[in-house]
This record gives structure tokens, C-alpha cells and sequence, in this order.
């Protein structure tokens, strides 16, 4: 049903990966800060615009939603929108970290039916549509089947880890992983790398609406901490409940240690 926006989806999000790795080895990435914390460079706004022109020209009916692109209220009034990240993970992408990632959704009715997570330097692309399944460079993945959290193996935010959001939890998984990119993480949970991803800092609609579909497509699940499902496209975009990516059984379990 969403097969033409799928591919058109991957094929944006390869092209996108280019543009970054372009930049990727300019010592100058012209950077500049929107708040203290929050880093943009040249290539996000360079595979920004590279996304919103070739998806705008392929679908040119549809809303568009983009952390670099200013946002208006039109696309509330759509049925269908875009919600892209082109660059997520940007002070990894700065140190020159292969933990960043372009994320690719469209929203059909507040839920995602496509999603597209590509990491340009591992060349991993995670892909699903809606009621399709979820894959990884060609490969039908699947959620972790694990059923205790002691045996399962958790991944987190760099900067949630370096700040020790997550100390008091480190006896409760079999591991507690950092990298970055939270796009990226929801990738890996949904191709069982690892068996949950958490996040307990808020999160934009285009940080996670990729990852949402394509864990769900894998059989996961993918809300906030009281249970409930994210609806997209919202004017509000900031999601501030922490959200776990994870099998059911495990949901319940981290929901419940966390609360």
C-alpha cells in the first residue's frame, strides 16, 4: 500500500547519508548552537533541504514536519505527513562517531505507516511498512524474545548515561550500553543487536516516529512509560514522558522499574 513511498523513502535517506558523509571529514563544519545543548551544522541543513525537496517533489500534497525546517501549522491539516530527522545524532556526527543517523517517516492519520533509519557510516538501513514487517539491509527482523530484564541487554543515550540517569539501574539489565542517536538505538532494538532501548529525557516526534513503525513492524512495542501510544503529527512535537522500545513482556518490566 505505502511500497512508492518506501522506496522513495530509502532511496531520500541514502542520498541524505552522502551529503553527510561529505561533511563528515571537514574540520570546519560550520556549527552553530540553537540552545546550549543542541548543536546544528552545515550538513543537517544541506540534507534538510536535499529531503524536503525530493520528497516535497514526489509527494507534494503532504505535510512536512523536519527539526531543520520551520514549522508551520499546514500540516495539521493533512492527512498524511512527513516527520524527518536529517541528521539525528549531531554531536556524535561532530566527534566523527559512527552513532548518527538519517530518520525517515510519513504519518498517515497520526500513525507512522513508514519508516526509514539509515546509518551512512555502518551502512545499515532499517526499513519497515505498515503491516509489511521490518528489515535491515534486505533481512526480516524481529524483536528480542527475551522475557526477564536480567537477561536482557539495554542500550541509552550517550548523554543520559554520562549524566547517570541510568546508575541506579545497572543490576537490573545484563548490560547498559551508550551510544547516540536515539533513531539509531530504536533500529537495533527492533533487529534484536539489542533487546531494549529507554529513553527518560523528552524526545521530538522526529527522533522517534522511524524507529515507532519499524519497532512495531518487528513485533515490539514502542510507548511512553504510562503505556500509551504516541500519536503524531501534534502541534506540540515534544514527547516528555520517557518512552522503551522493547518486546511486551519486557515493557511491563522496565515500565515498572522505572516508574
Amino acid at each position: 500500500m505505502f511500497n512508492e513511498e518506501l522506496i522513495a523513502a530509502k532511496v531520500a535517506a541514502r542520498n541524505a547519508g552522502k551529503i553527510l558523509i561529505k561533511h563528515l571529514n571537514v574540520d570546519d563544519k560550520n556549527i552553530e548552537y540553537k540552545s546550549e545543548d543542541s548543536p546544528v551544522t552545515i550538513a543537517d541543513h544541506e540534507a534538510d533541504k536535499y529531503l524536503s525537496d525530493f520528497i516535497g517533489g514526489e509527494f507534494p500534497h503532504d505535510g512536512w514536519l523536519s527539526e531543520e525546517t520551520v514549522d508551520t501549522e499546514e500540516r495539521l491539516e493533512k492527512k498524511r505527513t512527513w516527520i524527518v530527522d536529517p541528521l539525528d545524532g549531531t554531536k556524535e556526527y561532530i566527534k566523527k562517531l559512527p552513532e548518527f543517523s538519517i530518520s525517515i517517516a510519513l504519518v498517515q492519520n497520526n500513525i507512522p505507516v513508514v519508516g526509514v533509519i539509515y546509518n551512512p557510516i555502518s551502512e545499515e538501513m532499517f526499513y519497515a511498512e505498515r503491516n509489511k514487517g521490518a528489515f535491515l539491509n534486505g533481512m526480516k527482523i524481529k524483536i528480542s524474545d527475551k522475557q526477564d530484564i536480567k537477561n536482557a541487554s539495554l542500550i541509552v543515550s550517550r548523554s543520559e548515561y554520562g549524566n547517570n540517569l541510568w546508575n541506579n539501574y545497572k543490576s537490573s539489565f545484563s548490560s547498559i550500553k551508550s551510544i547516540g542517536s536515539i533513531a539509531y538505538k530504536l533500529g537495533l532494538a527492533a533487529a534484536n543487536v539489542y533487546d531494549i532501548t529507554a529513553t527518560v529525557a523528552p524526545k521530538n516526534e522526529w527522533d522517534i516516529c522511524a524507529g515507532d513503525c519499524i519497532v512495531r513492524e518487528a513485533g515490539g512495542t514502542m510507548k511512553t512509560i504510562n503505556g500509551e501510544n504516541i500519536n503524531y503529527n501534534q502541534k506540540k512535537t515534544l514527547v516528555t514522558d520517557p518512552i522503551i522500545a522493547t518486546n511486551f513482556k519486557l515493557f511491563d518490566m522496565v515500565s515498572d522499574l522505572l516508574y
